[in-house]
């Protein structure tokens, strides 16, 4: 019988470096799965559907509401984000660790249904950097990086209802840090009861017959 997967729900203010992080570490480690979101907005340049997101109209992505067909969706600048459920739980049961990179709001609509998972946040090393880093996507209006980044200010203050914060001043590095706690998460006595019982029965059947 496999061991129920991690969930990795990784999010943070946007700029913050969240994609890139998770980029770095399902090159590194290819075993992870990364759930790809489905949204409404446009894609950016080079974004590929199905890989970055599964792009769809409104009116489907509202079809797959009224279906309970996501783990969590939120409307974000506009534009509906959400994550397919049938996938992770699929992934989960097979032993697989799955990565959520979300939004915030998403980050905690799974945090009341998965109390198991793994919560993420990270932050940029200064809020001057996490502006120049929005600034330098070329996609903003002035209009749209002031709302972005008003935003980014406020979404800090959510960082008390994660279980981990990592500080992106470098991918590697926080790429890292992101492994440490993987490692750490597979060590907690409530996720391998199974093998400490299975060990206690051995110890003891080794005293009884030796």
């Amino acid at each position: 019988m496999n061991k129920r997967g991690l969930l990795l729900v990784i999010s943070g203010p946007s700029g913050a470096g969240k994609g890139t992080i998770c980029k770095a570490l399902v090159e590194k480690h290819k075993e992870l799965y990364v759930s790809v979101s489905a949204t409404t907005r446009q894609p950016r340049v080079g974004e590929v559907d199905g890989v970055n997101y599964h792009f769809t109209t409104k009116e489907q992505f509202v079809e797959r509401i009224e279906q309970n067909d996501f783990l969590e969706y939120a409307e974000v600048y506009g534009n509906y984000y959400g994550t397919p459920k049938s996938k992770v739980e699929e992934m989960l049961s097979k032993g697989i660790d799955v990565i959520l990179e979300i939004d915030i709001q998403g980050a905690l609509k799974v945090k009341e249904n998965f109390e198991e998972g793994v919560f993420i946040f990270i932050l940029p090393p200064s809020m001057e950097e996490l502006k120049q880093r929005i600034i330098k996507r070329g996609s903003e209006t002035p209009e749209s990086l002031m709302t972005r980044f008003k935003s980014a200010y406020q979404e800090l203050n959510y960082v008390s209802k994660y279980n981990y914060a990592v500080v992106n001043d470098e991918v590697h590095l926080a790429s890292k840090k992101i492994e440490g706690i993987i490692a750490a998460e597979k060590c907690r006595v409530d996720r391998i009861k199974e093998t400490i019982l299975d060990s206690k029965e051995g110890l003891i059947h080794e005293q009884l017959y030796d």
